[in-house]
């Protein structure tokens, strides 16, 4: 098993489930990702660059973009906050707070950015 799996794997239920359905949608909708572990989080990056990442936040599951400024679609349900600058994220409370169509097109839309920025 790799890192980023063991970090995923050690979280608590429900957290764990969605965060293993989070890494599904993110490998299916985007399959030449590659999943890596850095800042002790589970990172995918494209085409060599940073992509998104995966965080556990005791209350809630946040999907983080490095370049989530520039996603021009979905605004309304991409969170800034935390000081955050260029990253936006997703953020979930609840197995059934994932919304797989907005989550695969902000994907979508955020592979794109990459060959930008």
């Amino acid at each position: 098993m790799n890192p980023a799996e063991d970090y995923i794997l050690s979280k608590p239920e429900p957290w764990r489930s969605m965060l293993i359905e989070l890494q599904a949608i993110i490998k299916h909708t985007i399959p030449e990702v590659e999943e890596q572990f850095k800042w002790h989080l589970p990172f995918y990056s494209l085409h060599g660059k940073m992509f998104c990442f995966l965080n556990f936040r005791k209350k809630f599951v946040d999907i983080g973009f490095t370049w989530g400024i520039h996603i021009d679609i979905h605004k309304d349900h991409l969170i800034a906050g935390e000081k955050r600058k260029n990253l936006r994220s997703l953020r979930y409370y609840t197995k059934e707070d994932i919304d797989v169509v907005v989550l695969q097109d902000i994907l979508k839309a955020a592979s794109t950015l990459r060959t930008r920025y």
